[in-house]
């Protein structure tokens, strides 16, 4: 699979780390195209620790990338850009309110804003992990808005029925749960047995 990962401004970078990291493990994906708002860039300083731009695929890895490729949010010439590049879809990992704005209304002005709106023309999968707490109606209509243009709103509302031990499990399974709705089940996945 060939797809794209935007994180944006919203609180939540813990997500989108562990979005990054299970994208980066699967054997099932060959490519992956991470797309950082400028936005983001000071949430995750601030969440994670982790400053700047430089090197960012690499600091939230731990690891040097073997198939993620870092696009600046300013490049809307980049491949994924384009409705003729290959792709198998594209999550926004944590969809900040006005990147969800961005895309309802079609305003492609930004490469994560430009590449939801040729994911949605070309009827690829699109997850808008939506991060904001209450919504307003501005809010809801924009995400009734994607909907019906072909995006899945799906919230950042993590489970705790599996008892996760900390946040960055609690990030993990909910992550799992994005990637099972794209084709990409995880083998440490968390399933609802209630019978047990």
């Amino acid at each position: 699979m060939h797809l794209t990962l935007a994180v944006t401004g919203a609180s939540g970078a813990v997500f989108g780390r562990e979005a990054l990291r299970a994208l980066e493990a699967d054997a099932r994906v060959e490519r992956v195209h991470f797309v950082a708002s400028e936005n983001s860039l000071r949430v995750i300083a601030e969440e994670l620790g982790v400053s700047g731009r430089h090197d960012l695929v690499e600091k939230l890895l731990g690891a040097k990338p073997k198939k993620t490729v870092a696009l600046s949010d300013a490049d809307i010439g980049a491949a994924i850009a384009s409705g003729s590049h290959p792709s198998d879809g594209m999550i926004i990992l944590p969809c900040s309110m006005g990147t969800l704005a961005h895309v309802a209304h079609g305003l492609a002005d930004s490469l994560i804003a430009r590449a939801a709106d040729v994911t949605l023309k070309e009827r690829r999968p699109l997850l808008l992990c939506v991060r904001e707490t209450p919504f307003n109606r501005i809010h809801l209509r924009n995400m009734t808005l994607a909907a019906e243009a072909g995006a899945t709103i799906f919230p950042v509302i993590p489970a705790f029925y599996n008892k996760p031990a900390d946040s960055d499990e609690m990030a993990r399974q909910f992550v799992f749960r994005v990637l099972a709705h794209i084709g990409l089940p995880q083998a440490g996945a968390y399933v609802w047995k209630p019978e047990e």
